[in-house]
């Protein structure tokens, strides 16, 4: 199986970056799946109704999310319907959505997953046992994307190599910039730190810098804005054996839009 997953797509510029190149990048990679993690869509923060169903129209099969999953009040009502939206896995029982689902692919079926980390962020439970708990329903071999949406990059590390061979692919998400260390891990997942973004390229991670700058100098409130500009796109390609479920390659997809 080949899947196309997409970095954190941020509001507006994002999502046309991505209206704009995914049917290039489908007939260059011809992925079987594509998969992005959407929680920045609406205006840099949290995700709604409309611009999930703005992707869903391109033909992405799913959406994950992270911390910033609840920031559009609409969301809580959302995900209770259940559309193909994760939200991590590892909130406590009882919050709406969910943080696990197949779909298939083709004749195959992909689960995925969605966690989240704790080292500088809202403690949520435990991301390792979370994912033990859920992987324990699903039968070896099984074909399974996880994204890790965290902050920390030991933390996001440690839960590759603490997954490692029981997923096929691990993608951290979160902190918008792409690490350069996609690889198979030694027993055969696909690992990369973070994917990176689908946003302004001139930017704080998506917003514009002099808001951002200004409230480093003075400690004060400071009004964010989404930058303006060129549009980077940060995406990864992955590989997995449909037999095995192993992973066999992951490697970066990287473009710029012209804003």
């Amino acid at each position: 199986m080949r899947i196309l997953f997409i970095g954190d797509i941020f509001g507006k510029p994002g999502r046309r970056a991505v209206r704009r190149l995914l049917p290039r990048l489908r007939e260059q990679y011809q992925p079987d799946v594509v998969i992005a993690n959407g929680e920045n869509m609406a205006g840099g923060a949290g995700i709604t109704r409309e611009t999930a169903g703005e992707m869903f129209d391109l033909g992405i099969a799913a959406l994950t999310t992270g911390n910033h999953v609840w920031d559009q009040r609409e969301a809580l009502e959302y995900l209770a319907e259940g559309p193909p939206v994760l939200r991590p896995l590892n909130y406590p029982p009882g919050v709406p959505g969910r943080g696990c689902m197949q779909i298939s692919v083709g004749e195959r079926r992909l689960t995925i997953i969605n966690v989240q980390g704790r080292v500088f962020m809202r403690a949520l439970d435990d991301p390792f046992r979370a994912m033990d708990a859920v992987l324990a329903d699903l039968p070896e071999r099984s074909l399974i994307l996880v994204d890790v949406h965290a902050e920390a990059t030991g933390e996001k590390e440690a839960l590759g190599f603490y997954l490692d061979g029981r997923v096929s692919a691990a993608v951290g998400t979160h902190t918008h910039v792409p690490t350069a260390d996609a690889r198979i891990l030694p027993k055969g997942t696909a690992y990369i730190t973070d994917v990176g973004m689908v946003g302004p390229r001139d930017s704080v991670i998506g917003m514009d810098p002099q808001a951002v700058v200004e409230r480093y100098l003075s400690q004060m409130y400071h009004r964010f804005e989404v930058a303006r500009g060129p549009v980077v796109f940060n995406g990864v390609l992955i590989e997995i054996d449909d037999r095995s479920g192993r992973g066999e390659d992951i490697r970066l997809i990287q473009d710029v839009v012209e804003g």
